[in-house]
């Protein structure tokens, strides 16, 4: 692979990884250096050869960035074409007539497109490999997975159909042709191996989830990539979708499911239109899918063909899925947020504390009248309502009270974390200012009592000296 003189004069920052090789017994490190440019082949690091690096590589992002958006649009441009070929051949194609065959030249020349698009992505790719490792040498780029996954999406594809190619061929006489463009003489496997290969070619939107990664707003901004790569956090279309999905989990969603739905709709009706059934049309297609999305199933259609039936199949899968993605984002949006949560139990606390206050009047009032009818020994039908008001009373305030007991254990439960680390951070915030305190009373005692010491110091130097001027003969 050809490079700039530039890039091949280039040096690389290190050309020896140090590694620490720690012996698992606990034993002693040695340290070993491998180099990354070929032995001889030592080069000398320029001044500004970083700026020039910096620069190649964001021409290479964005390189990749067109490319990838080209080539997605050659591969819609492709399935656009396909469908257009399979829909309208039952109408205007006739013998002779070589509109089906202009189509699937289009198709043809923007599959050639399309595979040189995704060639040259990769020659970008690579480099972009190159310039990130130091300038190591392109053969170390090629490894077996990458070369398969190259090969796999060359394979993937070149996928379309051909059939028109067959027609033109043979220079059928025949009035009637198949829903595909085919004649009925070609045959079944002629006319399966033709609706496999339109069906197979829908798997170009692989490409799809390239293009989200590639022009992720995630994937752009410079602060989400130093945070990422400070927590070890990988940027995968997988990242990127849980971005989305907790951003905008609804419009996702709901563009995922239409998006399918619509496309597996029409590919039943192309595998379903050979039998010449109602599963055939576009409106049946689309209520057998809905139903089949929804787990439903009512029954009164059914796919008769095994394209057909697989079609329902992988639909049924990813109906349940997205069944469970939405009741996942259903759940959220119904959520209470913490602000929300503290709210309502604070008014669900107070209307259970006055309940409980006149739950406990009742049980006051109740006991007061069974007084009274006591005392005045009246009625024995008065005696035992008042009894049983008593009980009532004091059911419902058992009653209260052990919600309120609920309630409250409920909310303890709910662990506050910003708060205990905002409580944390304050208590540490304290001791460190106590610390100093104290450090600072430690150093005024230490001055103080440095200077108690020379002031003992003279003292004693002057008693010493007065005793020898009042006594000469003492030393």
């Amino acid at each position: 692979m050809e490079m700039t003189n530039r890039s091949l004069l280039a040096d690389s920052k290190v050309d020896y990884v140090n590694c620490d090789v720690i012996n698992r017994n606990g034993g002693d490190s040695a340290e070993v250096s491998v180099p990354l440019t070929p032995p001889g082949k030592r080069m000398v690091h320029m001044e500004g050869d970083d700026i020039y690096r910096l620069r190649d590589r964001k021409l290479l992002i964005e390189g990749r960035k067109r490319l990838c958006a080209l080539a997605l649009g050659a591969a819609l441009l492709g399935i656009l074409l396909m469908i257009i070929h399979a829909e309208i051949c039952t109408y205007v194609h006739k013998p002779g007539s070589h509109i089906g065959f202009i189509i699937n030249c289009s198709i043809s020349l923007s599959t050639l497109c399309l595979l040189i698009l995704i060639i040259t992505f990769h020659y970008k790719d690579i480099r972009l490999f190159i310039i990130d490792h130091n300038q190591v040498d392109w053969r170390t780029a090629i490894t077996c997975h990458r070369v398969f996954m190259i090969t796999l999406e060359l394979v993937v594809c070149i996928i379309h159909p051909v059939g028109s190619y067959w027609e033109l061929s043979h220079n059928v006489n025949s009035s009637s042709s198949s829903p595909l463009c085919l004649s009925n003489h070609h045959g079944k496997a002629l006319l399966n191996m033709e609706l496999l290969l339109s069906v197979l070619m829908f798997l170009r939107l692989y490409l799809v989830h390239r293009a989200i990664l590639l022009h992720s707003k995630v994937l752009l901004s410079a602060s989400y990539r130093s945070i990422g790569s400070l927590n070890n956090i990988n940027f995968t279309f997988r990242f990127v979708l849980k971005v989305l999905m907790n951003k905008h989990p609804a419009r996702t969603l709901l563009a995922f499911i239409l998006f399918f739905w619509l496309t597996a709709s029409w590919m039943l009706t192309l595998c379903e239109r050979q039998t010449q059934k109602p599963t055939g049309h576009m409106s049946t297609a689309l209520w057998l899918i809905a139903i089949t999305f929804l787990t439903v199933g009512y029954g009164d259609v059914a796919p008769s063909t095994s394209c057909g039936k697989a079609v329902c199949l992988f639909t049924g899968v990813m109906g349940v899925a997205c069944t469970a993605m939405l009741v996942a984002v259903v759940t959220e949006k119904l959520a209470l947020n913490k602000g929300e949560k503290h709210v309502h139990f604070f008014m669900l606390d107070i209307q259970i504390s006055k309940r409980i206050r006149h739950a406990a009047a009742n049980v006051l009032r109740e006991c007061w009248l069974l007084h009274r009818a006591n005392m005045t020994r009246g009625n024995s039908g008065e005696h035992r309502r008042h009894q049983r008001c008593l009980l009532e009373a004091i059911r419902v305030f058992r009653h209260l009270r052990l919600k309120q007991r609920k309630l409250r254990d409920y909310v303890s439960e709910m662990v506050d974390l910003p708060k205990m680390q905002m409580i944390m951070c304050d208590l540490s915030a304290n001791w460190n200012n106590s610390y100093r305190e104290l450090e600072q009373r430690i150093l005024s005692m230490e001055q103080k009592l440095d200077e108690l010491s020379r002031c003992f110091q003279q003292t004693s130097e002057l008693l010493s000296q007065v005793l020898h001027q009042c006594n000469p003969e003492i030393r």
